[in-house]
């Protein structure tokens, strides 16, 4: 991790469906921030894996998929097709800056429930979904005692 993303910088976004997004709103959750792109092959896996995430760990886990170098319509059409539990957001040149200038898609960015930073993930290697998944246990489970 940079040490610009020691924590879950300030941020604000409006979801698809309308919803504000900000570190205020998503404090006291365990949060993955994804930045994908609708040109990218791995990412939609990437996506329906975060969705089992998501709905496996239910209101403790928030996942914010933010589409970068995307057109919406394409967006909200992938959005539609997947139907996945989650925050759907177009990337703004502030945030992709705020969150250390995301280089690679898929990118993502792991929170625990006071903000703080828990890892950073660039790109769909076959030992994605291991890092993950124990880092964010850790997280969760952190967030109970």
């Amino acid at each position: 991790l940079t040490p610009e993303l020691a924590a879950m910088p300030e941020f604000a976004l409006t979801s698809l469906d309308g919803r504000t997004l900000s570190r205020e709103a998503l404090r006291g959750k365990v949060v993955v921030v994804d930045f994908w792109a609708t040109w990218c092959p791995p990412c939609a896996p990437t996506l329906r894996w975060l969705g089992e995430l998501k709905k496996r760990h239910g209101d403790r886990l928030e996942v914010v998929a933010v589409a970068v170098e995307s057109e919406e319509a394409d967006v909200r059409k992938l959005r539609d097709e997947l139907g996945l539990p989650f925050a759907w957001a177009m990337a703004t040149p502030e945030v992709v800056r705020a969150f250390d200038d995301v280089t690679a898609v898929p990118t993502l960015r792991l929170f625990d429930g006071q903000g703080g930073a828990v890892g950073a993930f660039y790109g769909a290697p076959p030992e994605l979904h291991g890092l993950v998944e124990g880092k964010l246990r850790a997280a969760l489970e952190a967030g109970l005692q």
